[in-house]
């Protein structure tokens, strides 16, 4: 080791760790990993279990295992049939010998000779007849610590060309620092409720000896996500109740005029949660309210009314959204619904200011519209959708929009992420719940199936047909960028695939995160006005626009989403009054796991998220960790939105904290920290 090693801690670049190279580092950078305290806190989504060591003797097929033994024999060939290196070597642990064959890796004649004696681990398979290992995980026996092919073995997210050997070999390096992370988590609470300390729990994040030790680690790692969260709820809620809001009557006859107007009925759970926000408005305290509803349910008019009622009692409200697209939708919808009224409605986007704007009855906005420091003479309503993209720090901002400090806007949040109602209350601990869990009238069931590779070219050619006929169809991938994990789907490639093999006679759009927003925004609106026919996307569909001529829904390497965000992609279709298709397209190898197809099966049984909901819990099981685009809330690493126990522990504990210290006063580590994750949870 290299003197400067030792003098490495948490704020060190990666780069002045050991072997890490330019092309690394900018790999590691694509990640967010810059310094030694981002490769600490880049948990591993799941563990290989290679705890089983057997004899060569022993090996049953298809079981996972770890063998060590002697290279005899170790020699690349060229495969006749499919044009590539096949690299194959003889092994033997004095018990008998077994053949381990590698794809594409001719280099591995260069790292291991005869003699060598090495750990392998993966998977047995049959091969022409005798037992083989198949692309096993290779590392040599140098020491006791094998970090690759031994125990429980950490997996990562990763970028292209990144392995996972790089990382962990990375992380190994820097593991020794994890105690120099302050721990800022009061003595008292970790004392009463047993979690870890941080040190012990990063450590045993990364190289577990056992199960035990990944359990304790997430529930001491989780449960502090969950207490930041607990802590900024609390303070904005005492906050709150020193605040005075603008009371809101309610406009009868208005509202039942325009219910009247409406070419269908609403249903109950509509008028229900309209009721409940109407009520809050009519309060002098500033409403605090999340409304969540199923994709589709409905919750668009449930603003409306309040809309409506806040601007006949010629005062502000403010609507909004994810995406310029969508605000452009809801202006649309929105200024037609109420042409009757006689209100000023503007539109307010980075591509579309309006200056008199802040003067208007119902302005519609981006979310974006937090970061310019606009102030509004007497906004009475301030409406989110999509709560989860919008972070707690952003609501404090809302707080102080109007111009006259003593008025706070009345607050309401709208999310299609069907939670359940105990854990909504305790993840926004400072809202209130309303719930439509209804669908309307006349909406067609989703038909949705899974779709083995067998099946793949009858899928493409129903597709055909459906666009022949004029409509529209979406496909979601798993990645941006072809990545080193065999078999999950990037989107750049499947674009390709199918703008020139598949359909090279229809127009293909292409969406993902890394475009410019204008570049986004111009894709969205080809796809609407029918330009292109069908869009490729990574996940940045997930939060909506509607294209009511979209019918159809392909999702390669399905089963790397969770049910939640599956469920919100087929809420892309199914808008209009035409049946509507969603095709679930597993990776070949996971076609075979029983407990991946069980998943996506519920999405053939059930078409309400909250039932869905239910089943993703109950599968999911501790054992997963989900990596960040999993579970769509971005400050949430490890704590799964279901851990009701520990979300309620974090709630009561933060509120004991807060009340008897409101500024942290006593606390001055933990105010850092809430500084640190509003900072970075807001940048997200």
């Amino acid at each position: 080791m290299d003197a400067q090693h030792h003098m490495a801690n948490l704020n060190s670049p990666i780069t002045e760790l050991y072997r890490v190279g330019k092309a690394t580092s900018s790999l590691l950078k694509k990640l967010g990993l810059e310094t030694v305290h981002d490769l600490l806190f880049y948990f591993p989504f799941r563990y290989e279990d290679f705890s089983s060591r057997v004899a060569i003797a022993d090996l049953e097929d298809g079981s996972t295992v770890n063998v060590i033994g002697t290279i005899e024999l170790i020699q690349n060939k060229k495969s006749p049939r499919r044009r590539m290196y096949l690299t194959e070597a003889l092994v033997s642990d004095g018990t008998d010998t077994i053949k381990a064959i590698w794809f594409n890796q001719p280099f591995l004649t260069r790292t291991y000779k005869v003699g060598d004696q090495v750990s392998l681990a993966g998977r047995v398979s049959e091969n022409y007849g005798s037992l083989a290992l198949v692309a096993p995980v290779i590392e040599k026996v140098y020491s006791e610590d094998l970090i690759h092919t031994q125990g429980l073995i950490p997996n990562y997210h990763l970028t292209a060309s990144l392995t996972q050997k790089q990382i962990r070999f990375l992380v190994k390096e820097i593991i020794s620092l994890a105690d120099q992370e302050p721990d800022w988590l009061p003595a008292d609470i970790k004392k009463k409720l047993g979690l870890l300390d941080l040190g012990l729990a990063l450590r045993q994040i990364h190289f577990p000896k056992n199960q035990a030790e990944i359990t304790a680690a997430k529930q001491r790692l989780g449960f502090t996500e969950l207490f930041l969260r607990q802590i900024k709820s609390q303070m904005i809620k005492s906050e709150l109740k020193a605040r005075r809001a603008i009371a809101i009557k309610f406009r009868e006859a208005d509202t039942k005029e325009f219910v009247a107007s409406l070419p269908f009925k609403l249903t109950d759970a509509q008028r229900k949660a309209a009721w409940e926000i109407l009520k809050d408005l009519e309060k002098p305290m500033p409403m605090s309210r999340l409304l969540e509803g199923d994709v589709g349910s409905g919750k668009t008019l449930v603003v409306i009314l309040a809309l409506l009622n806040v601007a006949r009692n010629k005062k502000q409200a403010l609507l909004m959204v994810p995406t310029e697209i969508l605000a452009r939708q809801h202006f649309n919808y929105i200024t037609g619904l109420l042409a009757p009224y006689d209100l000023k409605i503007a539109l307010l986007t980075h591509s579309h200011k309006d200056a008199a704007a802040t003067q208007a009855d119902i302005i519609i906005g981006t979310h974006a519209l937090i970061q310019e420091n606009i102030k509004f003479s007497d906004l009475a309503l301030a409406v989110v959708d999509e709560q989860h993209r919008f972070g707690v720090s952003q609501r404090q901002k809302i707080i102080d929009f109007n111009s006259a400090q003593d008025q706070t806007p009345h607050f309401l949040s709208l999310t299609a992420t069907p939670i359940p109602r105990s854990l909504a209350l305790t993840i926004y601990g400072d809202l209130d719940l309303s719930v439509i869990n209804q669908q309307p009238v006349g909406r067609l069931p989703v038909s949705t199936k899974i779709i083995t590779e067998n099946r793949r070219s009858d899928a493409y050619d129903f597709i055909r047909q459906q666009i022949k006929a004029g409509r529209q169809a979406f496909v979601i991938c798993p990645l941006i960028d072809e990545s080193d994990k065999l078999g999950a789907k990037s989107v750049k490639a499947e674009y390709a695939k199918l703008d020139k093999e598949i359909f090279p006679e229809l127009k293909i759009g292409l969406l993902h995160g890394r475009l410019k927003n204008k570049e986004k925004e111009r894709v969205m609106a080809d796809f609407l006005a029918g330009q292109t026919q069908i869009l490729v996307a990574t996940s940045v569909v997930e939060v909506g626009i509607d294209v009511p001529n979209a019918t159809l829904m392909l999702i390669e390497g399905a089963e790397r989403f969770g049910l939640a965000s599956l469920h919100q992609f087929r809420g892309r279709v199914g808008r209009s009054a035409r049946q509507s298709y969603c095709f679930l397209f597993p990776s070949d190898e996971e076609i075979k796991n029983p407990k991946t197809i069980e998943r996506l099966e519920a999405l053939t049984k059930y078409q309400d998220g909250f039932s869905l909901a239910k089943v993703d819990l109950k599968l999911r099981g501790a054992g997963e960790l989900y990596g960040t685009g999993q579970s769509g809330f971005p400050e949430f690493q490890i704590a799964t939105l279901f851990d009701y126990d520990n979300i309620k522990k974090a709630q009561a504990e933060a509120k004991a904290l807060v009340d008897d210290d409101p500024d942290l006063k006593k606390h001055p580590l933990l105010k850092q920290k809430l500084g640190e994750w509003e900072n970075k949870v807001h940048l997200e």
